[in-house]
């Protein structure tokens, strides 16, 4: 069975484990904000110890590849692709919102839609819909919740499972009897099912020009004029 690093640094908090086939030797997951840079590191090396296990002998290392935080992506990847150019290990890029909804299927085991929902900002989230048996059944988007989101998968009253971090928001706009709703935080033990199909597949990432799914750019807003004249000129505000 394939032993694979699994690294999860898209949401809040930083994630790390080690799992051969589907048996989890070690995790370590992150309980600061927003502290990616600083354990990341020191995460993999726990798990390799608690483990006796060393990163030679990893058969690949798997990654979340977002949407999510966008300095988070950059951290994990930039840590992934590392150990990969340094061991010559194959990179295994997973979408963190496929892994959000089969982490859901593994809880549920439902013949439902399973709509994995992760918080952007305000009433906004990253979204996209798949089937029981994690089949992507509808393109990337970034949507506001209202009253009527997902109108159309939850017209038939099959059962729909929304899971993700922002479960809580779509429950004071989504009412629909046939709307179930399940948290879940991204963690790195919610990559080793897809990560496995695709090692299984010898389905790849390209370790020197894979990049993040960021799906927005970051926020980041400009100066006004003369705030920025201000800066220039050495100026207290």
């Amino acid at each position: 069975m394939p032993l694979l690093l699994h690294i999860e640094t898209s949401a809040e908090f930083c994630s790390v484990c080690l799992s051969e086939g589907t048996t989890i030797l070690a995790s370590r997951e992150g309980t600061e904000r927003f502290t990616h840079a600083s354990q990341i590191t020191v995460f993999v090396e726990a798990c390799t110890n608690e483990a006796g296990r060393t990163l030679a002998e990893l058969s690949a290392v798997s990654v979340s590849m977002g949407p999510g935080s966008y300095t988070g992506l950059r951290i994990g990847l930039s840590a992934a692709k590392g150990i990969c150019y340094a061991l010559d290990k194959p990179l295994i890029a997973v979408s963190t919102l496929k892994a959000l909804a089969s982490a859901a299927h593994d809880l549920r085991k439902e013949a439902a839609l399973y709509i994995p929902l992760i918080d952007a900002r305000r009433m906004e989230v990253y979204t996209a819909v798949f089937d029981a048996n994690n089949n992507k059944l509808t393109g990337t988007e970034a949507l506001i919740l209202d009253e009527n989101a997902f109108a159309e998968q939850l017209k038939n009253n099959k059962k729909v499972i929304f899971c993700g971090n922002a479960v809580e928001k779509a429950q004071t706009v989504i009412t629909a009897s046939n709307a179930d709703f399940q948290p879940l935080i991204s963690i790195s033990t919610h990559l080793i099912g897809p990560a496995l199909r695709k090692w299984e597949a010898k389905d790849f990432a390209d370790v020197a020009y894979s990049a993040p799914f960021y799906f927005k750019n970051p926020n980041i807003t400009t100066p006004r004029p003369n705030v920025l004249n201000k800066i220039m000129n050495g100026k207290k505000m």
